[in-house]
């Protein structure tokens, strides 16, 4: 059953108006108003192969079955309307293109995504495509980390959903196991969703199926409970139906979150609904933090982005709770959020249809700070937990690294079924980035510096102090990513460096040798030393100011006006080739040309000297008769700038 989120709630979805070919598809278009899928499928269908091709009648089929999870034929249809009309709606570009994944044309669906962006203006789905151009290379970095295997539970019918209690697994499944009432659900063709339990062992292997919970149990839908750690409440997802089935305005019958708690004999009792469930809107899949003191669940409450998003509910320590809050447009998107679920570690995992992807829904994860913000980025957990089909409701026992999710994949035993892991390696490896600031002249240790660690785009992630002994310390940072590290200290040049984690568990060193703010200079230092102006370079046998000279020229000439009474003796030098006498002359012409220049920009001439020293100080090897490269006899192709007076 294709139930991912809104898809397993009894409702209706609004139809798009378009005019009938001969009355043919009345019956059709009447059953896709009421979201009777199966039928509607059919009805197009049998239309399509008698060779009614209309654009809106393929947009039906496709809409049904995209909505319906079934992507490949959704991307047959949406394949066919756009051979036929390629300007359609910003929409159904990014539908076509989420079905082209599932048939890994990666290609044509990066092409779609392009032109949904052109279409879509700033919808935040065509953002993220933008920032994740090479998803692909990102998701194969993640990939490879999961033992997959069928969890052995699996029916011809849809399960999905698992959950931790005691040593059991608890989970969802459409097979039916009554002996009288049979209640079909009517767009999928099968029965309704009860709740099911496995004893679980400790390779992750799962025992015999039996019903779980008679009094969580109903005649409509009931799917993802999340349970305390001590097994005495449970949260679950139910159709809006206690005492009775309740509907919003248009006799749709929604989703809801309830709670139960266990009495003495082991009966669960008080099942009532969450206060912030709606008749008006969707509330579904909780997840528990750590500490049971937060709610994860997926909404379509009004201020959603999209279909569905993450929110997060607090819960008081007298049993009620706080106000829903949305976790914001680094989670959710226009697309589809559901499926939350939070480790021991603080990692939330969840499932969507419009990050970055390999198609339909696919498993994602970030990590929680301690303040309960969203930290770093969200990342695709990679194959084999994602395919080019649905991929959602993960869960894991952080200690053991053993999980189960839930997929639509190929090669299953029904609509959903339910895959047993284990984690081979994290997806969250750490990396702290440390150092220490020192006195770049004295060497001295620099205590109480204020050193900041910003993301690629300078934006600020934290700060702190340098200790006694001068040194820092960022941990728990992502690897494989580049920040920025800046030193500041009253009376010091600050200092910024770029570094880049490494790509596994462990640390990065970056240490700064910070410049004092006030240089201590005295005749006989150069300027190139003391203020780190580079060198000024020259060309093979040519003398004439270059363009890159010219910037650090101007450098030079701002610290002679900044120092008006400063007098300087400006010696210019050759590599070795060429006889000593031509370098000697070309030197000198280096020199003066210098020294002109900065006559030109109103340096008085009687601060200036000027002189060539040929190839008599080179500062390295590369003498007469010695094979260099040339960026080495670059090096003797320079100018200093000695003080002679203050």
């Amino acid at each position: 059953m294709k139930n991912k989120f809104l898809y397993i709630a009894i409702f209706t979805l609004s139809s798009l108006t378009f005019f009938a070919q001969g009355g043919k598809e009345s019956k059709g278009n009447k059953e896709y108003q009421k979201y009777a899928y199966i039928d509607a499928i059919k009805t197009y269908e049998r239309l399509y192969e008698k060779g009614y091709k209309s654009p809106e009648m393929l947009l039906k089929i496709g809409n049904s079955y995209y909505f319906n999870a079934d992507l490949e034929k959704a991307g047959k249809y949406y394949g066919e309307l756009f051979a036929t009309n390629p300007d359609q709606e910003a929409e159904f570009y990014y539908r076509y293109s989420q079905a082209l994944r599932a048939t890994k044309d990666y290609a044509k669906a990066d092409e779609m995504m392009l032109r949904f962006n052109a279409k879509s203006g700033n919808d935040a789905r065509a953002e993220l495509f933008n920032k994740n151009r090479d998803y692909l290379a990102e998701i194969k970095k993640n990939s490879g980390r999961f033992k997959l295997e069928n969890a052995g539970i699996n029916s011809e019918y849809s399960d999905y959903g698992p959950s931790f209690v005691d040593k059991k697994v608890v989970f969802c499944s459409a097979r039916d196991t009554g002996n009288f009432s049979k209640r079909i659900h009517t767009w999928t063709g099968q029965y309704f969703t009860n709740l099911y339990s496995a004893d679980m062992g400790e390779d992750g292997s799962l025992g015999a199926v039996q019903k779980f919970g008679n009094k969580l149990n109903s005649k409509f839908h009931e799917a993802t409970p999340v349970f305390t750690k001590d097994g005495k409440t449970v949260y679950f997802t139910r159709n809006n139906y206690l005492d009775k089935r309740g509907y919003d305005a248009n006799k749709v019958t929604l989703l809801k979150i309830y709670k139960a708690t266990v009495d003495a004999e082991g009966k669960w009792i008080n099942v009532t609904p969450l206060p912030f469930n709606s008749d008006s809107y969707q509330t579904a899949h909780p997840a528990l933090s750590p500490d049971e003191k937060t709610l994860y669940f997926a909404s379509d409450m009004p201020g959603s982005f999209g279909k569905s998003d993450i929110y997060k509910v607090k819960i008081n320590d007298d049993g009620t709770f706080g106000t829903p809050e949305n976790l914001g447009k680094t989670i959710n998107t226009e697309g589809r959020e559901t499926y939350p679920f939070v480790t021991a570690k603080n990692e939330l995992y969840f499932s969507s249809d419009a990050h970055p992807g390999l198609g339909g829904l696919d498993i994602y994860a970030t990590k929680i700070a301690e303040d309960g913000s969203l930290k770093g980025l969200v990342l695709n957990i990679g194959e084999e937990a994602n395919s080019p089909k649905d991929d959602f409701a993960f869960i894991i026992n952080s200690e053991t690294k053993r999980g189960f999710l839930s997929s639509n994949r190929d090669g299953g035993n029904g609509s959903d079924d339910i895959y047993k892991f284990l984690e081979l390696k994290e997806l969250f490896r750490e990396q702290a980035i440390f150092g220490v600031a020192t006195d770049a002249v004295s060497k001295e240790l620099i205590p109480d510096a204020t050193v900041t660690l910003m993301d690629e785009k300078f934006n600020k992630i934290a700060e702190t102090k340098t200790d006694k002994n001068g040194y820092y310390e960022f941990p728990k940072l992502q690897t494989e990513t580049k920040y920025y590290v800046r030193v500041e200290k009253p009376e010091y040049n600050t200092k910024e460096s770029p570094v880049i984690t490494g790509k596994d568990t462990g640390r990065t060193e970056l240490n700064f040798e910070l410049e004092k703010t006030v240089a201590p200079v005295k005749p006989g230092d150069d300027i190139a030393d003391v203020f780190k102006i580079n060198l000024i370079y020259f060309d093979l046998d040519k003398w004439n100011i270059r363009p890159d000279a010219a910037i650090d020229l101007a450098k030079v000439l701002d610290v002679l006006q900044q120092h008006p009474t400063m007098k300087i003796d400006i010696r210019s030098h050759t590599d070795s080739r060429q006889t000593h006498a031509y370098n000697q002359k070309l030197s000198d012409r280096r020199a003066k040309s210098t020294m002109q220049w900065l006559i030109s920009k109103g340096i008085s001439a009687d601060r200036l000297t000027a002189k060539g020293y040929g190839e008599t100080q080179l500062v390295n090897k590369c003498a007469d008769g010695v094979q260099c490269s040339e960026a080495e006899h670059q090096l003797n192709r320079r100018s200093q700038f000695i003080i002679t007076a203050l």
